[in-house]
This record gives C-alpha cells, sequence and structure tokens, in this order.
C-alpha cells in the first residue's frame, strides 16, 4: 500500500513547524552525543567478546589460569575505568544539554515577545498610515481651498486697482472739466473786459462849463468847478482800477477766506539758540518714528510713524504733554506739516494719499488719492487750501483741498524724496541726485540743479534765498538760489541714517541740523559751514527727522526706535 502525503491544513501550519523544530533539535543533540553512542557501543562489543570468550574457552589450571584471570581482571578494570570516564562525559553532555535547551526555551519565549512585539509595531503603523492619510486629504483640501481663496485675493486685488482707477479717472475728468470750466469764464470775462474797455475808449466823458447871464461889468465870483477832462480806457488810473476790480472778484471767488486766511499768532525768532542738553525724551509711538514738525506757535508739535497714526504734543516747560491722536491713514506716515493757522495737520502716507486734519478732530476731513506710489512729501502753498504732493510714482500733483481734486500733475523724471514750495513755484529733491525747480503756471521745469548724490530732503530758508539738501553721501548742501554759490556741509561722525533723512534751517537762518545714522543731532553754522555742536547720548538708533520751533526755543529729533527727545538750551 502506498503512502500519500496529507497537506495539513492552512490553520494547522504550527504543528508542521514544532516538527521541524523538533527535528533539528534531534539533530542537535545526535551530533552531541555521536562520540558517546561511538564509544558506548565499542565497549558492549568488547563485553560481548570477553562474554564469549569466556563461555568457550576451558578454564585453564595452574600457572596459566591465574594470568589470565588477572588479564582479565586487567582489562575488567580498564573497561571500568573507560565506563566511568564515559559516565562523567555523558553527565557533561546532559548539563550541557540542559543548559542549550534552557536557552532554547529563553529565545523562544523572546522570539514569542519579539513576534508579538512586531505585531503591535505593526498595527500602529497601520493607525500611523490611516492617520497620515487622514492628514493628506485634509491638506489636499486646505491646499484647494487656499487656492480659492488666493484666486479671491487676486480677484478683488484687481478689481480695488480697477475701481482705484476709475476713481482717479473720474477725478481727472472731473478735474478736466472743472479747468475747462474756470477757463470759458476767465475768457469770457476777459472778452466782456475788452469789450468794456473798447466801449470806455470810443465814448469820451465831457462836461461844459456854466455860462454866466450877468452883465460883463459886474463879473460873477468864479465857480470853483474844476472841468472834466476826457477819460481814455487806456489810462493808468482806469486800468488799475479794472484791475483791482477783478481781482477783488477773483478773491471774492477763491477758495481761501477770510476765517481761513487768518494767521495764528506766534512767537517771532530774532535769534535761534543752539540747544546743548536734552529736557524731555519719550516713547512717543508704538513703532518707528518717520516724520515730526513744530505748530506757527511753537507751543505744539506733531510726530508721525510707522504704526499709522499722528500724535499732537503740547510743548510746556520744556515738557512734551500727549494731547491728541489723529487716525485714519491706512498706512504709516512719511510726512508732517502744518498750515499757518495752525489749526490744520497736512501728511503724506505710505497708503498712496496725503490726509488733511482738523487738530480737534481725529478723523481726516480731506483725504486726496491719486499716485500710484507711496506718497513721500505734502506741502501747503500760497493758500491754505492749495497743496503740493510728491510721490514715488515720479509725479507731483497740485491739489484743491475744497475740492478735494488734483488741478495738475507733473510728470518728473525720478523718484521724488520731499519738495518745497511757494505760491507760483514748486522745488523737488529725487533719487537721480537732480534738484529740480518748477513752475506751477505753466506746469513745466525751469532748472535743474545737480547735488552729490541722492537726494532725501530739502528745507527753504525763511527769506527763501537759501536752499538746505540733505543727501547720502552724507552730507548737506546749502545752495544761494540768487547766484547759484554752494557750501558743503560736512562733519566726522555725520551719516545719512536712511532715504528719508530730513534736515532743518533754524528759522533765523543761522544753521541747519540734521540727525544720524550713530543717534546724534548735529548742528552747522550756515555762516562759515562750522560744526557747532553734536548732541548724543539719548537716541540708541538712526534719527530720522528733526524740527525747529519757530520761537528757536527748541530743537526735537525723533528716530526709528520710536524715540523723541526735546532739546533747548535753558
Amino acid at each position: 500500500m502506498s503512502c500519500v502525503a496529507v497537506k495539513p491544513p492552512s490553520g494547522g501550519r504550527w504543528k508542521v513547524d514544532v516538527i521541524r523544530q523538533l527535528k533539528r533539535r534531534d539533530q542537535r543533540q545526535h551530533e552531541a552525543f555521536s562520540d558517546l553512542i561511538r564509544h558506548y557501543s565499542r565497549m558492549l562489543e568488547k563485553s560481548s567478546i570477553s562474554a564469549g570468550f569466556l563461555r568457550t574457552a576451558r578454564v585453564p589450571s595452574g600457572p596459566e589460569s591465574l594470568s589470565q584471570n588477572d588479564r582479565l581482571k586487567t582489562m575488567t578494570g580498564e573497561l571500568a575505568c573507560q565506563v566511568v570516564a564515559l559516565q562523567q562525559e555523558l553527565n557533561i553532555k546532559q548539563k550541557v544539554l540542559e543548559e542549550q535547551q534552557s536557552r532554547l526555551a529563553g529565545a523562544q519565549q523572546g522570539a514569542s515577545g519579539a513576534q508579538a512585539e512586531e505585531q503591535a509595531l505593526q498595527a500602529r503603523a497601520a493607525g500611523v498610515q490611516a492617520a497620515n492619510a487622514g492628514l493628506k486629504r485634509e491638506y489636499d483640501a486646505l491646499l484647494l481651498l487656499h487656492a480659492a481663496a488666493d484666486a479671491r485675493v487676486r480677484a478683488e486685488t484687481q478689481r480695488g486697482a480697477e475701481l482705484l482707477e476709475d476713481v482717479i479717472r473720474h477725478k481727472q475728468q472731473a478735474a478736466a472739466r472743472l479747468n475747462s470750466a474756470n477757463e470759458r469764464r476767465s475768457r469770457a470775462r476777459q472778452v466782456t473786459l475788452q469789450k468794456d474797455l473798447r466801449a470806455a475808449q470810443e465814448t469820451p466823458i465831457t462836461m461844459d462849463t456854466p455860462v454866466s447871464t450877468s452883465p460883463p461889468t459886474d463879473p460873477p465870483e468864479r465857480a470853483h468847478t474844476r472841468p472834466f477832462r476826457s477819460a481814455s480806457a487806456s489810462s493808468p488810473r482806469i486800468l488799475t482800477s479794472i484791475k483791482e476790480l477783478f481781482e477783488r472778484k477773483r478773491r471774492g471767488n477763491s477758495v481761501c477766506s477770510v476765517d481761513q486766511e487768518a494767521f495764528r499768532p506766534g512767537r517771532v525768532c530774532v535769534s535761534a539758540r543752539v540747544p546743548v542738553r536734552a529736557r524731555h525724551s519719550l516713547d512717543a509711538h508704538e513703532q518707528g518714528i518717520n516724520a515730526v514738525r513744530f505748530s506757527s506757535s511753537s507751543d505744539m508739535l506733531a510726530t508721525g510713524g510707522t504704526d499709522r497714526v499722528i500724535k499732537l504734543w503740547d510743548v510746556q516747560a520744556g515738557q512734551l504733554n500727549h494731547r491728541g491722536t489723529l487716525d485714519g491713514s491706512a498706512e504709516g506716515i512719511t510726512s508732517i506739516e502744518f498750515d499757518q493757522t495752525g489749526f490744520k495737520v497736512l501728511a503724506a502716507s505710505y497708503d498712496k494719499s496725503a490726509l488733511l486734519w482738523r487738530i480737534d478732530d481725529s478723523v481726516p476731513k480731506v483725504t486726496l488719492t491719486g499716485h500710484s506710489r507711496k506718497v513721500t512729501a505734502a506741502r501747503f502753498r500760497g493758500c491754505p487750501q492749495q497743496v503740493v504732493t510728491g510721490s514715488a510714482d515720479r509725479t507731483l500733483k497740485l491739489w484743491d483741498l475744497q475740492k478735494a481734486a488734483c488741478v495738475s500733475t507733473l510728470q518728473v523724471f525720478s523718484y521724488c524724496s520731499d519738495l518745497v514750495c511757494s505760491e507760483n513755484a514748486v522745488i523737488s529733491g529725487h533719487f537721480d541726485g537732480q534738484i529740480r525747480l518748477w513752475d506751477t503756471r505753466t506746469a513745466s521745469c525751469t532748472l535743474e540743479l545737480p547735488a552729490q548724490g541722492k537726494v532725501t530732503s530739502l528745507d527753504l530758508c525763511s527769506d527763501l534765498r537759501q536752499l538746505l539738501s540733505c543727501c547720502r553721501d552724507d552730507c548737506l548742501q546749502l545752495l544761494d538760489l540768487r547766484g547759484n554759490n554752494r557750501m558743503t556741509l560736512r562733519a566726522e561722525g555725520f551719516k545719512c541714517g536712511s532715504d528719508s533723512t530730513k534736515a532743518v534751517f533754524s528759522p533765523d537762518g543761522r544753521y541747519a541740523a540734521a540727525g544720524s545714522a550713530d543717534g546724534g543731532v548735529y548742528i552747522w553754522s550756515v555762516t562759515n559751514g562750522d560744526l557747532q555742536t553734536c548732541l548724543s547720548g539719548k537716541h540708541s538708533a538712526s534719527i530720522s527727522a528733526v524740527s525747529w520751533s519757530l520761537s528757536g526755543d527748541y530743537v526735537v529729533s525723533v528716530d526709528k526706535s520710536r524715540r523723541a527727545v526735546l532739546w533747548s538750551d535753558i
């Protein structure tokens, strides 16, 4: 009968493993005792031979029998010794076998523990993989949401830019219509005046002297009447009267009212005093300060910083007392200016606009939008309702505050860093190292003056004869606008700290002051260009701007680390 091998079921695989392990154990034990078994087999063979020999052999008598007995005893003793030795080896092998069995049991136990740990790790890995798969799905969903949100942001940004362009275009169209209407009215007035002048010139005005009816022998007293001569329209007196009438009419329609042109009285500076020590220092803002300016009365100053607010401070007895905060700017402030009355504050901002506040109201009254990049400077020009702004978009814009509209745009040739202005002229400083003079009546550049480097600020002397410029080549320049004479102000240790560092004249025009990157305030004499003093020890960061009070008593400096310091000689 042939034997057919039956394949154990998959569930009985452990039986096969047990049989295989038993066979391996038997093989190892057989190898360990193979020598012992071989010696034992040889001993059995010898003992069987001895037994057969004893059975078959006759027992001799006499001395021969004794010698055989001795040999048998000797052989039996040897065999007994071998049995004892083999027994000892067997015991040793038995102990080794027991130790190996104990190690095998420990190894099997460790293997079972490792197998259980492996199963636990596999289960843990499966859980981690499932968690990772869940996180991957969440991440993919977040990516989709982010892509959708990014698309919406881009769409809204594009929409906002289009809306801004529409607003600017509508304002430009409105300003163009207003300018066109004003020009038509002006031409109509001129035509009417010319007609009136021609009519007055063609129609003489005369008056006859009265004739006396009394007899000639009794002449009456001469009447003190003055005969009128014919008046010509070309007479200087008539032209002056008409011009005054036209000027009065135009002033009546001007945006500058009598109340608005009322000047707030302040202390007049006869001789500015060079400060020698700090009277008060404080952290004026939550972030760096970019601009500072005294009011015309010198009893108040304004500071503006990257924290998007303007703070007003009362100057009393050498102390700065917080008066109020003007907010409404969407980004940091770049420049500040008071009007002549001291009741309005004009500021330029990084949010591409200029804003106007009243000092008693924190909400801006007028917001001027139209630049495509940050506005770096905003100044009043002549009338308090006319403003000039300069921007990084390489334009200067003239604004009418009453209409909150741009009335003219000057295309400049470089980034405008600062500007100063009078009634009909604007002087701008640029990053291409040029200072340009503009005639606002013709909207054209009339003069270009080269500077020593990138211009960071401009200031005009009170007598309108000298221009002070600060440049990135670590020097200040004095320019005589009458003769184009130049003087360079330098000092050891002075370094222009940023592209917007501001330098100013003293109110009497005898000194120039600027802040340095090392935290010192440097003051020069305009007469001979010598350094008068360096005020240090209060600023730990680069000074961004300084301002000199119109009374000449105080100088204030601000830096990029929120610090404002009031200096005086008292």
